[in-house]
Formats: C-alpha cells, structure tokens, sequence
C-alpha cells in the first residue's frame, strides 16, 4: 500500500493513489482531503467572539431597552387612552390627545419657546465659550483658578441653581436690592414675571449654567490640535486671528458641532430650571413654559396621565427627528471620517 502525502504546509493528504497487492486500484481509492487545524478551530473562534460580544453587549442592552425603549412604548400605548394613572387604561379614544396636542394653542407657544431657547443658546455660548477657551489656552497666571471657576456652575444641581436664582431675581430679591443700592434703581424690573424680559432672564440663565461645559469640550478639542501647524504659520507671518480663522477653528470643527448637538438637544427637553424658577402656571404666563413643563402641568398635574403620555411621544418623535436630521446633514462628515479611516485600517 502506497500513500502520497503532500508537505505540511498543505494541510492535507491525498490518497488518490492507495494500491492492493499487486498494483489493482482498490474499490475505495479517491481523494482524501483533511481540513487543517487552522480552519478547525475557526468556527470555536467565531463562536467566542460572537459569545464576548453578547456577554458585553447584553447588560447594557438590556438597560437600554427596559429604561429607554419600554417606556416610550407604554407611552404610545397609554396615550391612546383616557387614563388617570392608576388601574389599567380602559377609556380608548385614539388618537384624540394628539389631535389635542396639535390643536393647543399653549403647546404652540411652549414648541416657539424652545425654538427660540434652541437658536439663542447656539448664539449665546457657542461664540463666548470659544472666546473664553481660547483664552485659557494660552499661558497665563491663575489659569486653572479660572477654569475652575467657569466651569463650577456646570456641576451644580439644577434644584440649587434654579432654587438660587429664583430668590435673587425677585422683585424684592438680591439683584433688583443691588441695583439700588449702587444708584441704579431705575434698572429695576420684575425678572421672572414681565413676559417682554422673562425669556432673555431664562436664557441668561441657561448661558451662566452651561457655557463651563462647553469652555471645557472647546479646550479638550484645542489641546488636540497640533502645535507645530501654528509656529508654522506664525513663522509665515499669519497674525493670530489668521490664524485662528484658518487653522484652530477649521480643525475644531468636530468639537464645535458635536456640541452645538448636545445643546440642541438638552434646549428642546429643558426642563427643571424652568419649572422650579417660574413654577407650571407662572411659565406660561411670562412667556417661559417649554414642551416639557406643558406636559407635566397638562399631563400629570391635571390627573389626566394619558394626555401627559401623549406629549411625552411629541416631544421624543421631534427630538428623534431633529437629531436624525442633525446627524445626516451636519455630522456625517465627521462620521464618514471616522468611517473611512477604520476601513482602510
């Protein structure tokens, strides 16, 4: 019996040429082909993996889908019904609290005022928090006091900062006490209440609150900037605004887009400094009320738990809508980006 055996490096065995005595093929001569130790332990391998990435993968999909997608299906479900929040939904009615909703002329004008605090915010703290992180990143004394100092505001609890603001800008409150003090009485006002100014108060607010985070995601995206591209064109002659113009911000654009998406965001589910500093009735009579407030005062404030749900899956299908939107038109070329270099690796 003869047996031809092919080198290691083949990973198999022919037997094409297995003799009985006398040189007479036998009835089961063919070819053997044995799979190599390589291709083997392939499938264990895939199998591992694809085991890793469901051990890893599985708790934090699982949270997401018990705290996020759950609950907006029950609240599409419930806001089919005319429900007070306790015992099963029995009263259908359809889609009569959407139709509700479109129709409110309060929900309009909470829908207006998040427009506006969307586009101000934008205008407020994305050029003064640009302005102060490029201060900050250069050389100078008491730098770090600084940043500190900016970005405390961030880290305090809504319930203080609005709680805060609430006693200082009323009118008999600290600021309106300061003004006249210093011989400037006649820039008293009633700051939370006049609904021609109610809203610039709120805005200024929201700026004092939120600019640290956006002076830190500026400098983390500044500290990523090589330097050698600014003493190169500082030894071409490029002042500094030029350079800033064509160099930082061209290369900060990443940052500044992610954030400006963050903002739009938290400015259209806004919430808590509104309903602690003007409360649900005094909001929609200054001018201040958001999506957010209009659905607690009409939802759960009103016992009426089925209109609130309602609200509640107006204000997820806008914000899902204006990120997808934002997502596809603003931050695809940053994603194609990223993309592109992961397929060439």
């Amino acid at each position: 019996m003869s047996v031809r055996t092919n080198s290691p490096a083949e990973g198999r065995v022919d037997a094409d040429d297995v003799t009985a005595g006398g040189g007479t093929p036998s009835p089961a001569a063919g070819r053997v082909v044995a799979t190599s130790p390589g291709a083997r332990r392939r499938p264990r391998r895939d199998l591992l993996k694809t085991f890793e990435i469901a051990v890893l993968v599985g708790p934090a999909l699982l949270v997401f889908l018990a705290f996020v997608i759950f609950p907006v299906v029950m609240a599409g479900y419930y806001g089919f019904f005319r429900w007070k929040g306790f015992g099963p939904p029995t009263d259908f009615i359809g889609l009569q609290n959407y139709v509700t909703i479109f129709q409110d002329p309060s929900f309009h004008e909470a829908v207006a005022h998040n427009a506006i605090i969307v586009v101000m915010s934008l205008v407020l703290q994305g050029p003064a928090a640009l302005l102060l992180a490029l201060l900050l990143n250069r050389p100078m004394r008491g730098q770090s006091a600084i940043r500190v100092l900016i970005f405390v505001p961030y880290v305090i609890a809504e319930v203080v900062v609005g709680t805060g603001w609430s006693l200082m800008l009323q009118s008999e409150g600290a600021l309106n006490g300061l003004l006249e003090k210093v011989g400037l009485g006649a820039f008293t006002q009633d700051w939370l209440a006049d609904p021609g100014i109610a809203m610039w108060t709120l805005l200024g607010i929201i700026t004092w609150k939120y600019i640290g985070f956006a002076v830190i995601l500026f400098l983390a995206g500044l500290q990523g900037i090589p330097q050698e591209l600014t003493e190169a064109a500082q030894i071409d002659g490029a002042s500094y605004w030029q350079i800033q113009r064509r160099i930082t911000l061209p290369l900060l654009g990443p940052t500044l887009r992610i954030w400006a998406f963050l903002s739009i965001i938290g400015s259209l589910q806004l919430f808590d400094l509104v309903y602690i500093i003007w409360g649900q009735y005094v909001a929609s009579t200054a001018g201040t009320s958001t999506m957010a407030t209009y659905m607690v005062a009409n939802g759960r404030n009103a016992g009426n738990y089925g209109y609130g749900n309602a609200v509640a899956v107006v204000l997820f299908l806008i914000s899902l809508v204006v990120a997808l939107v934002y997502q596809r038109f603003v931050l695809r070329r940053d994603t194609a980006g990223a993309l592109t270099e992961r397929s060439e690796r």
